[in-house]
């Protein structure tokens, strides 16, 4: 269970946090159900409304200080997606951000960084959908990092630069 002023990673909303545990007075809700009520810590314009039963299925705590650090010093090690057909990168995309894991955001980001380096290098250009899932998909992944390393969010970049991920 979450606590008020917790931070937690939400699906497709990024990092919030728990502003509220509550029922709500809606109707077509239950009444006796808690909620988390959460607030995103970078679209502070709008509001999650989480079922406290439901939870485990759709928030998780975000990282700590300590496994952010192993984190980005393991992106090495962490493979590219095996993209097997153009056809299919939309979905593969997409299942790795519903999976609100950040190995598999950093999985995403590498397949787009390096498909967008040979695309570069034979004189094309990076294609929508790359460009699409790379701007998502590091957006949660460094505003998570922002919170769990104490750093501003536009900072992290190139804390993950400086520690070598693409050797």
């Amino acid at each position: 269970m979450f606590s008020i002023g917790d931070y937690v990673a939400c699906g497709n909303k990024g990092v919030c946090v728990v502003s509220e545990i509550k029922t709500l007075d809606i109707s077509g809700v239950d009444k006796d159900e808690q909620y988390y009520i959460l607030k995103p810590v970078y679209n502070t314009a709008s509001t999650v409304y989480i079922p406290v039963a439901l939870a485990d299925e759709s928030i998780r705590p975000v990282l700590n200080a300590d496994e952010a650090q192993k984190l980005v010093a393991g992106i090495p090690d962490i493979d590219c997606l095996d993209i097997s057909s153009e056809k299919l990168v939309e979905g593969m995309y997409k299942g790795c951000i519903r999976s609100n894991d950040v190995r598999e955001f950093v999985r995403l980001i590498k397949t787009i960084y390096y498909r967008k380096q040979k695309r570069l290098e034979a004189g094309r250009k990076e294609t929508a959908i790359d460009s699409k899932y790379f701007r998502i998909v590091s957006d949660f992944l460094f505003g998570e990092l922002a919170i769990s390393l104490d750093i501003p969010k536009n900072e992290v970049e190139g804390y993950i630069t400086e520690s070598g991920w693409d050797k």
